[in-house]
């Protein structure tokens, strides 16, 4: 599947249709998992599951705790709280930003959201409406662009390196009507990590422009390298062109209690304040105090969890070419692989016989890019996360297995 092909609904179709919804692909993730629904898979080739980029481990013990207790011990865990969020987490998240960034950002400069992509979703309503353009990185991540078209708003694809990193140029030269530029660093679905000076000439063009950028760093805990990964937040008039986006579902394994971040102007987040409370005024109350646990008390497990994401990464990067030298590791970072294949088939097909020849499941890259884009079809993402090192060598031994035998039937 891609994204300039979704399904349509079956007719005939009860009542009206929204012209936006329906111009919107299935999710994928659903999609990959009808694939194994209800399968067995054999005892000595169990199902490898690399699709979903989400902690399946329960949080630390004392995080859940903490949890129960708020539960148990605290009346105001169940009720509505403010839109924005507990001023408490505001605070703290602001502080802690201002340190790891090297800037200044105020409690009234964050907002707590129901997860990252509901972040995503509130600021971009403030941004772009029906009939404007936003930039998107290709291969995108397939819920932004399902947001924009539920929306009526343009994703305008930006092309990529050979190395997944936009190429500024490109976007140069497609800014007619855009108002937002979309960046995810360290990259989901690529794995790539932008270089600072990416992000920075990426900020200046879309103030220039008078347009925002808009910066995913969900899995900013997972960055390979040391420090402040840009210096965006050091400039005295970022509230004019920046917006960041976080969420604690990956570090903190908050998964299901949905606890993400927005950091923007105050008066953007009043205006994305009026989203947030018509579509679920407040984020979970204990979702909030078990973010604030975290910050406050796990930066060692988090340290933790970070370094044993950087072993996995190594293992892809270093065996990969020995395992697979037909392939191509294009991309590498954080959560994920972005992996070329030599065949002549599209991934879209080629997935699905991974599940069938291998008991393995990776996403095609057709669910991440444009029809038209002939990188879609030639490339997986690999979602890492979930896979220990002994898997992840399982995982290419499985890949190099599949080569050989289309090979053989060539």
């Amino acid at each position: 599947m891609s994204s300039s092909a979704p399904t349509p609904p079956s007719a005939p179709f009860p009542g009206p249709l929204a012209a936006g919804v329906a111009m919107a692909y299935d999710p994928p993730v659903m999609e990959a998992r009808r694939w194994i629904a209800g399968r067995s898979f054999p005892a000595d080739r169990p199902l490898l599951n690399l699709s979903q980029a989400a902690p399946v481990d329960p949080p630390p013990e004392d995080l859940r705790q903490a949890i129960a207790d708020a539960a148990l011990n605290t009346p105001q865990a169940h009720l509505y709280g403010p839109v924005l969020g507990m001023p408490e987490l505001r605070e703290e998240i602001a502080a802690q930003w201002s340190a790891a960034y090297g800037g200044d950002i105020a409690m009234e400069d964050v907002a707590v959201t129901p997860g990252c992509n509901q972040a995503f979703c509130a600021l971009m309503s403030t941004i772009a409406g029906p009939g404007d353009a936003v930039l998107l990185p290709s291969p995108w991540y397939f819920n932004h662009k399902m947001w924009l078209d539920i929306t009526g708003v343009e994703a305008r694809p930006l092309p990529c390196d050979g190395a997944l990193v936009p190429i500024l140029a490109e976007a140069e030269a497609r800014m007619a009507g855009v108002k937002a530029i979309v960046l995810i660093t360290p990259n989901n679905p690529t794995g790539a990590e932008y270089p600072a000076g990416v992000v920075q000439a990426f900020a200046e063009l879309a103030r220039r422009h008078g347009a925002m950028l808009v910066l995913d760093e969900t899995y900013r805990d997972f960055d390979s390298r040391e420090g402040a990964p840009h210096a965006l937040f050091q400039d005295p008039s970022w509230r004019d062109h920046v917006v960041q986006l976080y969420s604690f579902s990956k570090a903190y394994r908050l998964t299901g209690h949905r606890v993400g971040a927005a950091i923007a102007s105050p008066l953007r987040l009043a205006q994305a304040e009026k989203f947030l409370d018509t579509v679920t005024i407040c984020t979970s109350q204990l979702g909030q105090i078990a973010a604030l646990h975290g910050l406050r008390h796990l930066a060692p497990f988090v340290a933790e969890q970070r370094r044993e994401i950087l072993a996995r990464r190594a293992v892809v990067m270093h065996e990969f070419r020995q395992a697979l030298p037909e392939w191509e590791l294009m991309g590498c970072g954080a959560y994920f692989a972005w992996l070329r294949h030599p065949f002549a088939e599209s991934s879209a097909e080629l997935a699905k016989a991974l599940v069938e020849e291998q008991s393995l499941l990776m996403l095609p890259g057709t669910m991440f890019t444009p029809g038209d884009d002939p990188l879609g079809p030639s490339s997986f993402r690999m979602a890492f996360a979930n896979a220990d090192a002994d898997g992840l060598r399982e995982a290419l031994a499985r890949l190099a297995a599949f080569t050989a035998d289309r090979k053989a039937r060539a």
